[in-house]
């Protein structure tokens, strides 16, 4: 089985990017990288130190109801391009574990489906929890803040 790992579409961010409100209907916080773990959901690479990011807050579900998980993640301010769907890890997984957790097609944790993963555990993983039928697509979340990370689906 092939998976993909993806990022935030294009028409969220680019929306966030010019000052839509985030999911708590916010205007996005606007820094500066010093360059030390400021991960980008849109093209899934760090935030270089000195450039311009956005903290807000995004809730990476439809719709609301009691497992739609809202966080606080970090975008670049300035347009960047999304990142290729692809099975690679993206560059953004540097730390030594997350939080791999499978969801049901109507957006629902699929309990007995999480777990803290090694990173180079995570794509096994994704394949060994896409063997379920109950499992539509897993999130990529911070094993130490439980922050959003990316998307994993079935290619």
């Amino acid at each position: 089985m092939t998976i993909q790992f993806k990022a935030l579409p294009t028409q969220d961010v680019r929306a966030l990017q010019f000052g839509g409100p985030d999911a708590y209907g916010h205007t996005p916080e606007r820094k500066i990288s010093d360059g030390d773990g400021m991960p980008c959901r849109h093209c899934l690479k760090n935030i270089a130190s000195g450039d311009a990011y956005l903290i807000l807050a995004y809730r990476p579900f439809p719709d609301l109801q009691p497992y739609a998980e809202t966080g606080p993640i970090f975008l670049h301010a300035q347009e960047c391009e999304r990142a290729a769907e692809t099975e690679m890890l993206p560059e953004i997984l540097e730390s030594p574990d997350y939080i791999v957790r499978g969801y049901s097609r109507d957006n629902r944790i699929v309990y007995g489906s999480g777990g803290v993963i090694p990173v180079e555990a995570i794509a096994a993983r994704a394949e060994t929890l896409f063997e379920r039928d109950d499992i539509a697509y897993a999130h990529v979340r911070s094993a130490r803040n439980n922050c959003y990370q990316c998307r994993i689906e079935r290619a």
